[in-house]
């Protein structure tokens, strides 16, 4: 069995940082777990079957990975998969204390799991889900920012103006 990687996220939407995240890390890792979080605490503006399926249309053509749902411990996840390791995206220093605190939960709770912090494409720095979804309520285009299904069914949540 070769490396196996989790990358986890509610992915609401997802969005090309993502999508590049995905490709670098299946450079890295012989196999990837794309992973939705189902928080039961945060109320996500798609299900989890529409992220599901947005993040496989985003992905046709990719191999060596596979989408899951879950919720729990991330840590959790890990172990079941058996993986070897968290792939977590970090576009700015904020980003990277919060992914710090959370690897380190992470190492505590199971020595043997590492996490890789990948950063994504200069060109997707600025580009959160949060951004996204803010920029689609007011019926703006986020057309080159996600993937063409995430567009249409941001599109069919928010009618452009």
């Amino acid at each position: 069995m070769g490396k196996r990687a989790v990358y986890p996220g509610m992915f609401d939407p997802v969005h090309n940082g993502h999508v590049d995240l995905i490709q670098r890390s299946l450079r890295i890792f012989d196999e990837l777990i794309v992973a939705v979080v189902a928080n039961p605490g945060k109320t996500p503006l798609f299900t989890v079957a529409e992220r599901l399926e947005m993040i496989d249309q985003a992905t046709v053509g990719l191999e060596s990975f596979r989408i899951v749902a879950f919720d729990g411990l991330l840590i959790d996840l890990v172990s079941r998969e058996h993986a070897d390791c968290i792939v977590r995206g970090v576009r700015a220093v904020s980003d990277f204390e919060y992914e710090f605190q959370m690897a380190l939960m992470n190492r505590k709770l199971r020595d043997t799991v590492e996490t890789v912090f990948l950063m994504p494409h200069e060109k997707y720095t600025y580009i959160s889900s949060r951004l996204i979804k803010e920029v689609a309520s007011f019926g703006t285009s986020v057309h080159g920012m996600v993937p063409p299904a995430v567009e249409k069914g941001l599109a069919e949540k928010f009618p452009l103006k």
